[in-house]
């Protein structure tokens, strides 16, 4: 056994873990010293905030301090459950504490004995009442530890094991070199690393636990935003294709279009095409919201660059929205004799070898795909431009990696990245530091306002008879059902149940298709083909249709459980109707009792500005809901909330004032480690 523990101690020479429990925590990214002491809790119970119990919150956590007021009485339940019930008091009221299978409590819990418990406070007719409370003796001489840190837990593991083995290796704080300058430190009231890493797991009060949770979350925030700053930076140091407008006939390609574009697509447009007449990479952000037009851009720029002789990629995260991707940039540029091929995972083999090599000769102008086209084996004869879309879906080495592919000797591709979710600024600033930014906010004419509605489960026949209406006018449904956590086959089970019994029950005469995860890419074209040609009237689906499914004969989307969603995600299922000249009516139906959540549904009632929203849904929900869970990205912070503005700000600030970094100092090495991380996919997906 060690008995100096150092921060690349291995776990299972800390005293009670061994080489059974290393295995576990080795399962959740813990093998040494150092990343035990970055295992940070997820949440802290406040047990030193003590109420009276005639004034404590109705089911809610909270501590009480009570003295046993009577005898403890035992008994069974019919199923054999053994319950134990005891009557406190606190001068203020009363509480009964009930314990499960507990034998032994009735002997500790001897009337005029002092505790602490902690729990959930109900209230009924017959009183108050706390099931399965902490309890904690109190008595003169015993200091009660107030703030509990709550750690992740996995099988294995539990709260002591880890509270424990964090304890052990709490000395080693002392020995945490400050990251950030002592400048830095000082001007914003933060404290010393050490200090913030040993106060995240013991903290004393709440103020001491605020302000080493700022600490940590402002040097996340800071290396971040000097690695993005070096990312730019750095690319700027490469070549990239300098382009130019002569003989590529770009006003017969503005021409052909079948509809005029907005102002802020002809802005956006001339951006993109400043940038692609330079002899440095471009790296721009085209944001815009649903339905604004941000494809044509896309369009635009893949014309020129193969008129300018070079070749393009456009990446999508899903095979529908790739392939929708592909049909129309067919049809804009199949005219002009531009070749575009698809390269997706579904692909066939042979097809898929023909296009790589097609891709390496030249013979193909334009790739269309998903994460395909940055598999290793896939090279382009001379890539000008790489588009990604949807780019929240991506992580910033994934971008890179396809921009990499346009490496011949020196010369690198120009990045143009389209998001069609609206993104606060502050939080643009986070997610796209590196790129700079153009917003198309306005929608094209012709683009409807869409009626939203939340209503209850109580107009569940009402909003079924209107779905029947829209479909007697000529028009199509989608209905949605939330995801059901990470969990694929139960996903695909409540899909296919869902569309089972709405065929069976209430659209008999009418064809239903299905769409989830778990479809084939082969199944998905199907089912979508079906529904856009009219042959199924109504969808029945997961948020797999949220982006790029164009169907503008879709009137109407019922999105059952709508609490479920993000609002930025309900307004990006929302887009998906209101493509037609029809009137379109968005109804989310949800029976949570949450007064939050009745009003983020409120706020899509009344507002369809995208960006609007998106500022709601992080002020209310937070980064790591903000894209929902699968698509955080590139939000991996341990202690940084991005929809904290204000911090957001003074760290762009902090970013400005460190002028330059030595070599050899803390916060060159965190930037450097960075992105080694990034390189492995640990920090950023």
């Amino acid at each position: 056994m060690l008995t100096e523990l150092k921060f690349d101690t291995p776990v299972r020479f800390i005293r009670g873990i061994g080489s059974a429990r290393a295995a576990i925590f080795a399962s959740i990214g813990i093998e040494t010293a150092k990343d035990l002491l970055y295992y940070f809790p997820r949440r802290y119970e406040n047990r030193g905030a003590v109420y009276a119990i005639a004034e404590a919150p109705d089911d809610e956590p909270c501590a009480l301090v009570v003295t046993i007021d009577g005898m403890p009485s035992e008994r069974r339940s019919k199923n054999g459950l053994l319950y134990t019930k005891v009557i406190a008091t606190d001068g203020t009221g009363f509480v009964e504490l009930v314990f499960f299978n507990q034998r032994w409590i009735s002997k500790t819990l001897t009337k005029g004995r002092v505790f602490r418990v902690y729990g959930h406070l109900e209230r009924g007719l017959a009183g108050c009442t706390m099931r399965s409370p902490v309890v904690e003796a109190v008595y003169e001489g015993r200091q009660l530890q107030n703030i509990i840190p709550v750690y992740p837990l996995v099988k294995g593991l539990t709260q002591k094991i880890i509270s424990d083995a964090v304890k052990q290796v709490l000395p080693l704080c002392d020995q945490i070199p400050n990251t950030l300058p002592e400048e830095i430190i000082r001007e914003y009231g933060l404290v010393g690393k050490g200090e913030a890493v040993r106060m995240m797991h013991f903290p004393t009060d709440m103020e001491k636990l605020d302000r080493a949770r700022r600490t940590l979350a402002f040097e996340e925030l800071t290396v971040f935003r000097l690695a993005l700053s070096k990312m730019k930076s750095l690319s700027r140091q490469y070549k990239a294709p300098k382009m130019d407008y002569k003989g590529t006939g770009i006003a017969r390609f503005f021409a052909s279009l079948p509809f005029s574009l907005t102002s802020p697509q002809e802005r956006t447009i001339k951006e993109v095409f400043g940038d692609l007449c330079k002899d440095t990479p471009m790296m721009r952000l085209v944001q815009g919201d649903v339905g604004s037009g941000k494809t044509v851009v896309a369009a635009a720029a893949i014309y020129f660059t193969v008129r300018n002789g070079y070749q393009a990629a456009m990446m999508a995260p899903t095979e529908i929205l790739a392939t929708q991707h592909y049909n129309t940039l067919k049809k804009l540029l199949d005219p002009f004799g531009i070749k575009v091929a698809l390269l997706t995972g579904s692909v066939k083999q042979k097809e898929k070898e023909q296009i790589k090599q097609a891709l390496a000769q030249g013979s193909i102008d334009v790739a269309v795909g998903t994460h395909a086209l940055i598999q290793g084996d896939v090279e382009y004869k001379a890539l000008g431009i790489a588009v990604t879309d949807e780019q929240h879906r991506f992580g910033v080495m994934q971008r890179a990696t396809l921009v990499e592919k346009g490496e011949q000797n020196i010369l690198r591709a120009h990045t143009l990245v389209m998001s069609a979710t609206p993104i606060p600024r502050t939080l643009s600033l986070i997610l796209y530091g590196d790129l700079d930014v153009s917003v198309i906010d306005v929608l094209p004419p012709g683009r409807q306002k869409i009626e939203t509605y939340a209503v209850t489960g109580e107009y569940r026949e009402r909003v079924y008879a209107f779905i029947r209406k829209q479909i007697e006018m000529g028009h199509q449904a989608y209905i949605i059902c939330p995801l059901v956590e990470e969990n694929e086959e139960l996903n695909r089970k409540a899909v296919e149940e869902y569309a089972e019994e709405l065929q069976k029950n209430v659209f008999s005469d009418i064809k239903i298709g299905f769409l989830h995860g778990r479809l084939s890419s082969k199944e998905k074209d199907k089912v979508m083909q079906e529904f856009s040609s009219g042959e199924r009237k109504i969808l029945v689906s997961t948020t797999v249709v949220e982006v790029g499914v164009d169907v503008p004969n879709a009137t109407v989307m019922l999105i059952e459980n709508a609490d479920c969603f993000g609002l930025s995600q309900l307004h990006q299922l929302r887009g998906r109707i209101g493509r037609g000249k029809a009137k379109s009516y968005c109804i989310l139906m949800s029976d949570s009792k949450s007064e939050k959540a009745k009003e983020r549904l409120a706020i899509m009632t009344k507002t369809s500005d995208g960006f609007e929203i998106a500022e709601a849904d992080l002020k209310q929900r937070g980064p790591g809901d903000f894209f929902g869970e699968r698509q955080s990205g590139e939000i991996a912070f341990k202690c940084a909330d991005i929809a904290d503005m204000k911090l957001i700000a003074e760290t762009g600030e902090a970013v400005r004032k460190i002028k330059s970094i030595e070599p050899d100092s803390e916060l060159y090495k965190a930037v450097e480690q960075f992105f080694e991380k990034t390189k492995d996919g640990k920090t950023l997906n």
